[in-house]
């Protein structure tokens, strides 16, 4: 039977029922406290208990009130971490027309109204007023982003690292769970202060930090940054720096980096190498209860509702998709779980009570990326690409589809389970690229026959995002070719199995490169294919993307050309508008825009009878 004492405490009645008189740790979350290993505070929460700490969660504190909620624990013992929650504060709260949401899938019966603007910030500035002698360590997907300067989309501005405006005294970026281990022991073993050499962390200094030069040396030299200021007088020197972040993210023996901002300079240390099977397996074999903490009972919190029968089988994503901030934050390089710790995952959720014999998703960042990694490991040390398959499939990849199969077999046999589906986006390139290893072909090929007849729930959502080459070669994505070969593989064995499945194609519009003819001409392709477009977003800026990049600077930072992007509200509407072509109250627009723009072909070929 489940106990109030089998989730981490988040309450002084909590604590005490534990028996502690001290806590060492105490988080506050942006999010609602969820016991699963897809929620951050969780995962770094659990960790630390691992480690013989501890741990308290403050979810979703109240920063209007008497600040009680930053009172009521007291001081930890050794450091506050602060998280602004599972995803990016501003997207969580902002349409990408800057309205308001209605909602926010993170929080009890989805309140929109429960965290401020940048948590990060404001958490972490409460608690340095509160308690200025205790560290405050920061991460996750805000403070992750934000590590140096950064365009906002919401205030239109180019801002500092967010250590300038936090206050906080060290920042984790990436997957937290081993530099916050390196940190607790760094400040048992030295004391506070002592972290400036933890990989995967960034903290600010007023002194000039001595720079590495590389030479009989381990490391490698340090990249000095243009400052912030240089940055604010000049968007080229922005994208410049860009590359270098970008670059350094997604390399297994990267350098460090620095950026001065106005009388201080942040310094962000080397990532870890991609953690080990063994390292991510114990991760998530720790005892989540993976059930929200019982102060939510009566209440719906979307986002885990999503996920309660899932499976996250791996992390990382190698795809370098440049508006998603996935490899950003995880990196390009996959990082899998054994089958073994899998299928105890999968029958843990069997044995949920309202378990009804069907896994939602066996997938991750990217669908099919399981277990893939590089032929020779010492050409991907010497890399530097953002992608591994973009623009083409890089021959070092071992795109093995083998282990997958043989994981969703393994799955399908455990009792309880009627079927797993993968809700995870696949990457059909991965499946239609010709490799020269034919075994991989056919694992590629009875892989796509696997999934399309025993693993869509009705639908498969997959991500073309575009149809114009141009636009897809700005998005590191294949020719929408790929998507055509997919549709006629996904039709043939929907008639040859007689199942009534459907493709599902996400689009964006105003995505740096695009213009208003290239959403017209995909609107005449979907119409053509006979598709509405339900899956459809407005290009949102993100920071810490190269998408953002471009949309602010106006450059391509790794050709340094400039690039056309559609800003203002009207340019993004009239493109947005072309997803609803077949919608007659958006007709009438559509055909003036057309004859505006001097495309009667076009409009002959969406409204010709």
């Amino acid at each position: 039977m489940i106990k109030l004492t089998d989730w981490l405490p988040t309450t002084k009645k909590e604590v005490e029922l534990r028996g502690w008189e001290e806590l060492d740790v105490i988080f506050f979350s942006g999010d609602a406290y969820v016991d699963h290993p897809s929620f951050g505070a969780a995962a770094i929460g659990r960790t630390l208990e691992a480690m013989g700490l501890r741990v308290a969660i403050v979810p979703q504190p109240n920063w209007r009130d008497d600040l009680r909620d930053f009172k009521k624990l007291g001081k930890p013992r050794l450091f506050f971490g602060v998280s602004a929650g599972a995803m990016d504060s501003m997207i969580n709260k902002y349409t990408a027309n800057k309205r308001l949401r209605s909602d926010d899938a993170y929080t009890p019966d989805a309140r929109p109204d429960m965290r401020p603007e940048y948590p990060t910030i404001a958490y972490s500035r409460i608690l340095k007023e509160l308690y200025p002698d205790i560290p405050v360590i920061i991460g996750g997907i805000e403070a992750s982003l934000r590590r140096l300067s950064h365009y906002d989309y919401w205030q239109d501005k180019l801002m500092p690292g967010i250590l300038v405006d936090s206050k906080a005294d060290v920042l984790v970026y990436g997957m937290g769970e081993k530099p916050i281990r390196e940190i607790v022991r760094t400040i048992q073993n030295a004391g506070p202060g002592k972290w400036t050499d933890i990989p995967q962390t960034a903290y600010l200094t007023p002194f000039i930090p001595e720079l590495k030069t590389g030479k009989n040396q381990k490391q490698n030299a340090d990249i000095r940054l243009f400052s912030f200021e240089d940055c604010l007088q000049d968007k080229k020197k922005q994208a410049r720096n860009f590359k270098h972040i970008e670059e350094q993210s997604n390399r297994i023996e990267a350098s460090r980096i620095i950026q001065k901002t106005g009388e201080q300079f942040i310094v962000v240390n080397p990532p870890y190498g991609p953690m080990t099977t063994e390292e991510i397996d114990a991760g998530f074999d720790l005892p989540y209860t993976r059930l929200p903490h019982p102060k939510y009972k009566g209440k719906q919190i979307p986002a885990y509702d999503m996920i309660r029968h899932s499976v996250n089988i791996h992390r990382g994503c190698f795809g370098g998709c440049a508006f998603c901030t996935i490899s950003a934050h995880q990196g390009k390089f996959i990082v899998s779980r054994s089958e073994k710790s899998i299928l105890k995952e999968v029958k843990a959720v069997t044995e949920m009570p309202d378990f009804k014999g069907y896994i939602s998703d066996l997938g991750g960042p990217s669908a099919n990326m399981y277990r893939m990694q590089g032929i020779d490991l010492n050409i991907c040390k010497q890399c530097r690409k953002p992608s591994c398959i973009f623009p083409k499939v890089c021959p070092n990849l071992n795109a093995d589809h083998k282990p997958l199969l043989e994981l969703y077999k393994a799955v399908d046999k455990i009792p309880g389970v009627k079927k797993s589906f993968i809700g995870s986006g696949v990457r059909y390139d991965l499946l239609l690229t010709p490799y020269s290893n034919g075994e991989l072909n056919k694992t590629a090929r009875d892989y796509g026959v696997e999934l399309i007849s025993n693993h869509v729930s009705g639908r498969l959502k997959v991500a073309p995002e575009h149809t114009s080459d141009e636009v897809l070669n700005c998005i590191r994505k294949p020719s929408f070719s790929y998507f055509h070969q997919f549709k006629k593989i996904f039709d043939k064995i929907n008639k040859d199995k007689n199942l009534k499945q459907q493709l599902i194609p996400y689009f964006m519009s105003s995505h740096p490169a695009c213009t208003e003819i290239d959403m017209a001409e995909l609107a005449v392709i979907s119409k053509d294919l006979n598709f509405h477009p339900e899956q459809v977003q407005d290009f949102t800026p993100t920071p810490m993307t190269l998408s953002t990049e471009i949309y602010y600077t106006g450059y391509h930072p790794y050709t340094m050309k400039p690039v056309y992007t559609a800003r203002g509200k009207e340019e993004k509407l009239n493109q947005r508008k072309y997803f609803f072509w077949y919608d007659n109250k958006y007709k009438a627009d559509i055909s003036r825009s057309l004859s505006k723009l001097k495309r009667p072909d076009l409009l002959k070929k969406l409204y010709q009878k």
